[in-house]
């Protein structure tokens, strides 16, 4: 005999098939869930390793600006030293350059010439005075140019005063201060050489023995004096 089954079997496959589909879809939910939480976990361990690196570097860049700074300070130090430094130095060098100028300006001073103003600017002098003649002055620039300490005398101005009968000629007449032996550009200013140095050259001959036969040479002391008295630097 045939055997029939009259229970609701499709009912109850259905309700497996059901119970199978929303297994699946909790576990492919679950799977998301996780993979979705992985993803941001990662992503977000990223970006705060990255903005720790940010603050590190953003610390460092203040601490090497706060650096900086002092280098720029130190620096602004190191070249006022250095001002400083030169300054001294110039001063060293040049200390016995004015003693040797007034000693200069009384030796080469000619008979029948009296100053009346030194004026000084850098290596620049500026002298003005009163002459007996125009060969007067002439002879006094012949004799600064024999100096060692004076160079490149340069006649101004000379005309004819009037106020002094003995000394009618007023003359100005500008000169570059030196050293023995150093070598001078056409600007006035020393000749340095490849190690930075001034250049030196030989020695010139003293003025007494170049000129011994100018007014400089034979110039009694009384005019000396009255150079003395007459100029006023």
């Amino acid at each position: 005999m045939a055997k029939v089954n009259l229970l609701p079997w499709r009912a109850e496959r259905r309700n497996e098939r059901q119970k199978a589909f929303y297994v699946m879809l909790g576990v492919a939910v679950a799977v998301g869930l996780v993979l979705g939480l992985g993803t941001w976990m990662y992503y977000n361990g990223q970006i705060d390793g990255q903005n720790a690196r940010n603050a590190y570097l953003t610390d460092q860049i203040t601490q090497l600006d706060a650096k900086l700074k002092e280098i720029e300070k130190l620096d602004k130090k190191k070249e006022t030293l250095l001002r400083r430094k030169d300054v001294i130095e110039q001063l060293q060098a040049n200390r016995s350059q004015m003693v040797h100028l007034f000693d200069e300006l009384v030796r080469t001073i000619p008979e029948g010439v009296r100053l009346t103003s030194v004026k000084q600017d850098g290596n620049k002098l500026t002298l003005e005075g009163l002459s007996q003649s125009n060969a007067r002055v002439s002879a006094y620039m012949r004799n600064i140019e024999a100096s060692g300490w004076m160079t490149n005398p340069d006649l101004n101005v000379i005309q004819v005063a009037g106020d002094d009968k003995t000394l009618p000629y007023a003359f100005t007449l500008g000169l570059t201060l030196t050293k023995p032996g150093q070598v001078l550009g056409p600007d006035g200013k020393p000749v340095l050489g490849p190690d930075g140095k001034p250049l030196v050259a030989p020695a010139p001959g003293a003025a007494s023995g170049s000129d011994a036969g100018s007014p400089a040479a034979s110039a009694p002391s009384a005019s000396a004096a009255s150079s003395k008295g007459g100029a006023t630097p």
